[in-house]
């Protein structure tokens, strides 16, 4: 795949060019397309650079070739929207020669839309939140996963938080992985009401950490694991081995720090599906 205009410069703080972002997912797609595969896309574009307009896409645009995969997703309400997936490497730098810098996947494949194989909680911090005060949130959501006998996965987001998912059998609808995303969400927040709320309002949050499950809703989407991340730093988000938390920071791992993670240590979910959990039983158990 040839990139065209590869020296224009799409991180001016960091001085990284579309070629460097091209080359950022020549490097990580071996690691990243299990994560894309056979899931709806939603693509975030900078075709000329961070700093200047971007736009997220979710249906494919007029010009992708035919070659490129494509699926018709059925749409609350009725009818269905075309999306992109990811399926290979060509496709993923044929998406980067298109300027996009983030990958958003649905928790949900395009085989089963409906029945979600992930479920997400969202660590949102206001300014100036200790990591401290994140690291312990993200154990306090592991410990509540594990007591309604779901697997929890770490990822650093690239930005300002951390995710922690958990994978499911993809027997349990939608809408009863949003309810126990937001039963999950209620009994992590309540448990430290000082630090962490679920409040949907800004305003009412204070200072505290936004537990968010409204990723959990049907289409929504979460933040590809080794995406780059729009902003300055160019972070990707990075899946974490529990026993990395105590030192990790949210946008900790930039494409040189990144590559060298790879190429010496697997992907911490490769194989995540093996430990999938049941959704309704999850819910039974937190009563």
């Amino acid at each position: 795949m040839k990139i065209s205009h590869p020296d224009k410069i799409f991180y001016p703080a960091d001085g990284l060019s579309k070629g460097d972002v091209a080359e950022h997912y020549r490097t990580v797609a071996p690691a990243m397309l299990p994560h894309l595969r056979g899931r709806p896309l939603t693509l975030r574009r900078y075709p000329d650079g961070i700093e200047a307009e971007g736009w997220f896409q979710k249906h494919p645009g007029e010009h992708f070739p035919s070659w490129l995969h494509t699926e018709r997703v059925p749409r609350r309400g009725g009818g269905t929207d075309e999306y992109v997936v990811c399926d290979d490497e060509e496709s993923l730098l044929y998406l980067a020669d298109q300027g996009t810098v983030e990958f958003h996947v649905w928790l949900s494949t395009v085989d089963a839309p409906g029945k979600p194989d992930l479920l997400v909680l969202d660590l949102d911090p206001p300014d100036g939140t200790d990591v401290a005060d994140l690291r312990t949130a993200a154990r306090r959501i592991r410990d509540h996963y594990a007591e309604a006998g779901l697997t929890a996965c770490l990822q650093a987001t690239g930005g300002r938080g951390f995710h922690v998912v958990a994978p499911l059998d993809a027997t349990a609808t939608t809408d009863v992985v949003l309810e126990l995303s937001r039963a999950l969400a209620d009994r992590v927040a309540a448990a430290d009401p000082d630090r962490l709320t679920t409040a949907q309002r800004k305003d009412q949050r204070g200072d505290r950490v936004f537990v968010d499950a409204n990723r959990n809703g049907y289409a929504q989407t979460f933040v590809a694991p080794y995406s780059l991340r729009a902003r300055p730093g160019a972070a990707s988000a990075t899946p974490l081995d529990w026993t990395e938390l105590g030192k990790a920071e949210p946008n900790g791992w930039g494409p040189d720090k990144l590559r060298r993670r790879l190429a010496r240590k697997e992907d911490p979910w490769r194989g995540m599906g093996k430990d999938a959990g049941s959704a309704e039983k999850a819910l039974e158990k937190l009563g």
